[in-house]
């Protein structure tokens, strides 16, 4: 078989038709040049060159080749150069899964500061459930998400973004007056409202609570976080509200935020990837960049 070296020799002594310069020119012997070419020669079964004492010319079969050899030598050229620009950090296609109580607030952040420092990265986005996402990404249809951790699967690495503090809102007009810092015990079960199953932060809405998963509740299935604090805002019960999400919706809602009293319940939010994608330092400058969302977003 023809390598791509053969290539390049035999289109450096087509260039200099001189052994010894195209040797130079390659960076090898020119011994080993010649042996190049003429196993180049006999794998194809033509003779390229005529070799004299005097000088070294192509011969029309030589001369014929050679424009294949210098059209696939571009085309060489071009693959590399793609391969040497997708392997700078956050260059090309990014495919990036987000739950729902994270996205409507990290992505309008996201995407500008994203834009900012990585101007050659292609982001394409899809806002769903973990479990649905972290298949996607064990399938290759994703190359990361952010989700709340832990996420413990093999082949997958993950690293921690920030902590997100959960708050409890209720309605302006709630006539049951809560005492401020909130305890777990001031929190009447049968007025908490969750999000549908599938939803992490139902499970964590549940564990702050200390309330069973079979205990019956107010649940309408609600699958974002806007439905249900407009369910707040109603007076039709109280949920956990994360800290990033206050910004957003306190200001559009008529709901009440108290803090729990310390230590704070929290959720963790970090950043997933398969450990073989060979992408870590795009996923180190992705992590970053989510950071540094989250600490604007803090101060």
């Amino acid at each position: 078989m023809i390598s791509i070296r053969q290539l390049r020799y035999f289109e450096a002594l087509a260039t200099t038709l001189h052994f010894g310069r195209a040797a130079e020119m390659v960076h090898i012997s020119q011994p080993a040049l010649s042996a190049q070419i003429m196993e180049m020669e006999r794998h194809l079964g033509v003779q390229l060159v005529e070799r004299t004492r005097s000088n070294t010319l192509l011969t029309g079969k030589g001369q014929e080749l050679l424009i294949h050899v210098r059209a696939v030598l571009a085309s060489v050229d071009r693959l590399e150069e793609a391969a040497r620009r997708s392997a700078g950090t956050l260059d090309g296609l990014l495919r990036l899964g987000i739950i729902p109580t994270v996205a409507p607030y990290l992505v309008p952040k996201l995407v500008p500061c994203l834009r900012e420092r990585h101007p050659t990265v292609e982001l394409e986005l899809k806002e769903a459930i973990t479990d649905r996402l972290i298949a996607d990404l064990r399938e290759g249809r994703l190359d990361a998400v952010v989700a709340a951790l832990p996420i413990e699967e093999d082949g997958l690495a993950a690293q921690s973004l920030f902590a997100d503090r959960f708050y409890m809102a209720m309605a302006n007009n709630q006539q049951d007056i809560l005492m401020s810092p909130l305890t777990e015990t001031q929190v009447d079960v049968d007025r908490l409202l969750l999000l549908e199953e599938g939803h992490c932060l139902r499970d964590q809405a549940l564990a702050v609570c200390n309330v069973a998963k079979k205990r019956s509740l107010v649940n309408f299935g609600a699958t974002s976080m806007s439905t249900l604090l407009q369910m707040v805002s109603h007076d039709m019960g109280m949920t956990l509200i994360p800290e990033m999400a206050i910004e957003t919706e306190a200001a559009r809602m008529n709901i009440r935020i108290l803090p729990f009293a310390d230590p704070a319940p929290s959720r963790e939010i970090g950043l997933v990837w398969r450990r073989a994608s060979g992408r870590r330092d795009d996923m180190k400058a992705l992590a970053q960049a989510v950071i540094d969302c989250a600490s604007a977003r803090s101060t």
